[in-house]
C-alpha cells in the first residue's frame, strides 16, 4: 500500500538538497505542509528558503537535530506523519580536520531523531514514515572495472564522514528491526545544482571561473564519481516516500560517472561559450577568463591529494528503477549549463556567502553533496 505524506518535518531543510526538497515537494503537492527544522550552522541558509517563507503552509524553526525534546514536539505540535532526515555534517575534509562535529550531528543527531520517533509514532501507534538521507561514500571505494555499489556492497567508509553516515544507517536499520520504526534508507552518489554551498566541486568552479581564480583538483584529478542533479534526487526521494517499502535501502544515482578533470573541462566548455555569446556577461564578470576572449580552462590547476581520497564512486540503482519505476531524467549537459544558469541569476545569494565567510575565495575541493 502507497504511504500517502502530508505533514512533513524535513531536518536540514535549509542546506543545499533540503532546500531543493523543500521547494520541490510544496511545488508538487497543493496539500502538503512542510516544516523545516534546521541548527543553520555554515552551510545552513535562509536565503535558499527565501522565496517560500510567506507560504501558509510552510513553517521554519532554527534547532538541533540532537534536542530530541524539541523534535518530538515539533511531532506532536504539527502532528508530523514523515519526517525526511537530510541534517547533516556533509563536507569530507572538514570530517578529516574536525571529525567530532561529524560523530555529534551524524550519529548522535540521528538517534535523537530515532528515540523522538519511536516515543511519539510508534509508542503511540501512529502510522508514519522516516526516511533517511545517506551517501554512496558508506560502501567505500571502487576499482575502475568494478561494477557499481548496490543496496548488497558491503559498507567500508574510508573517512570520518563516511564512517559517520554508516553508523547512522545502522541504526536506522536498528530501530526498524527492533522498534518496530517504519523507516527506509536511500544512498545517493554526487548531487549538484541550486544553492549549493560554495565549498563544494561544481559551485568552486563556477565561481571561480566568474572571477578568475584557480581551479584547484586534488591529485590527478582522475578520481570518479556519478553525478546526480538534485532535482533528480528529490523525484527518487518522492518515489521512494510513496512506495518504497519499510526496512529496504534504495541507491540513487545520476548515471553520469565521470573523472573530476573531464568534468571540469566541460563545466569550462559551457562556460567558454556563453562567454563568447553574451556580452552582457562579459561586461558582468570581467575577470572571468571568457571576457577576454581566453579559455576557463587556463585557471585549472593541480594541489597535493587529501588524505584517503576515494578513487571511484559509482551507483548500480538497478533497483530503485526496477522496483519503484524511478529514473534519472537530466543529463550531465543540460545539468552543468542549468546550474550554471542558476548561479549567473543569483549573484547576490552567492556574493553573500563569500563577503560574509571569505572575502579572499572560498579554496576547498571536494565534490560533497550536502
Amino acid at each position: 500500500m502507497a504511504w500517502l505524506p502530508r505533514n512533513l518535518l524535513v531536518t536540514g531543510g535549509a542546506g543545499f538538497i533540503g532546500s531543493n526538497f523543500v521547494h520541490y515537494w510544496l511545488g508538487r503537492y497543493p496539500a502538503a505542509r512542510v516544516v523545516v527544522l534546521d541548527a543553520l550552522t555554515y552551510a545552513g541558509n535562509l536565503g535558499n528558503l527565501a522565496s517560500i517563507t510567506a507560504n501558509p503552509r510552510f513553517a521554519f524553526v532554527q534547532g538541533d537535530i540532537c534536542d530530541q525534546a524539541r523534535v518530538a514536539a515539533l511531532l506532536e505540535e504539527h502532528t508530523i506523519d514523515t519526517l525526511v532526515h537530510f541534517a547533516a555534517e556533509s563536507h569530507v575534509d572538514r570530517s578529516i580536520s574536525g571529525p567530532d562535529a561529524f560523530v555529534t550531528t551524524n550519529i548522535l543527531g540521528t538517534h535523537a531523531l530515532l528515540k523522538a520517533c519511536r516515543r511519539i509514532w510508534v509508542d503511540g501507534s501512529r502510522p508514519h514514515r522516516f526516511h533517511h538521507v545517506s551517501t554512496d561514500e558508506v560502501f567505500g571505494s571502487l576499482a575502475a572495472d568494478a561494477p557499481g555499489f548496490s543496496e548488497r556492497s558491503p559498507y567500508a567508509p574510508n573517512s570520518p564522514y563516511a564512517a559517520s553516515k554508516a553508523a547512522a544507517d545502522h541504526l536506522v536499520r536498528a530501530y526498524v528491526h527492533t522498534f518496530g520504526l517504519c523507516a527506509v534508507t536511500t544512498n545517493c552518489s554526487n548531487n549538484y545544482g541550486p544553492y549549493q554551498f560554495p565549498e563544494k566541486l561544481l559551485p568552486l568552479m563556477i565561481l571561480n571561473i566568474l572571477r578568475g581564480r584557480p581551479l584547484p583538483i586534488y591529485g590527478d584529478g582522475c578520481n570518479v564519481r556519478d553525478w546526480l542533479h538534485v532535482t533528480d534526487h528529490c523525484t527518487a526521494i518522492d518515489s521512494v516516500l510513496h512506495h518504497g517499502q519499510t526496512g529496504e535501502t534504495y541507491n540513487i544515482g545520476g548515471n553520469n560517472e565521470l573523472r573530476n578533470i573531464d568534468l571540469v573541462h566541460e563545466l569550462c566548455a559551457i562556460c567558454d561559450q556563453l562567454f563568447a555569446a553574451d556580452e552582457s556577461i562579459r561586461a558582468r564578470f570581467p575577470d572571468a577568463p571568457g571576457a577576454r576572449g581566453r579559455s576557463a580552462a587556463e585557471l585549472i590547476s593541480f594541489v597535493a591529494d587529501r588524505p584517503g581520497h576515494d578513487r571511484r564512486y559509482a551507483i548500480d540503482s538497478s533497483k530503485i528503477q526496477r522496483e519503484l519505476g524511478y529514473q534519472p531524467g537530466i543529463s550531465i549537459d543540460a545539468g552543468l549549463r542549468a546550474t550554471l544558469g542558476w548561479y549567473l541569476d543569483n549573484e547576490s545569494w552567492w556574493r553573500a556567502i563569500l563577503d560574509g565567510r571569505d572575502r579572499s575565495g572560498v579554496a576547498s575541493h571536494s565534490g560533497r553533496r550536502n
